[in-house]
């Protein structure tokens, strides 16, 4: 446990930050298998929706700084190529 009154502080704010930057990655999984999902569903507009909220999912965890940028543009770009093959 902490001993001085800023390492408490510094515990509280690992907590809270740990727990916004858990739930921002689980947004991005939810509308990655979202969109997996609908391909394998086999619907192309719904697929292309879901894709498209995926990325945007993914772009927002880059800009508060949850995912590096080279993760997500290279899961960007393995979800367009899936859709890609599935769906063109």
């Amino acid at each position: 446990m902490p001993v001085t009154k800023s390492a408490e502080k510094r515990m509280r704010q690992t907590v809270k930050r740990t727990a916004r930057n858990r739930h921002a990655k689980s947004v991005v999984k939810t509308a990655i298998r979202r969109f997996e999902e609908s391909l394998q569903d086999g619907d192309r507009e719904v697929a292309q929706n879901n894709l498209r909220q995926a990325v945007r999912q993914i772009d927002q965890a880059v800009a508060k700084g949850i995912l590096h940028k080279n993760n997500a543009a290279r899961k960007k770009s393995r979800l367009t190529r899936l859709f890609n093959e599935k769906a063109g």
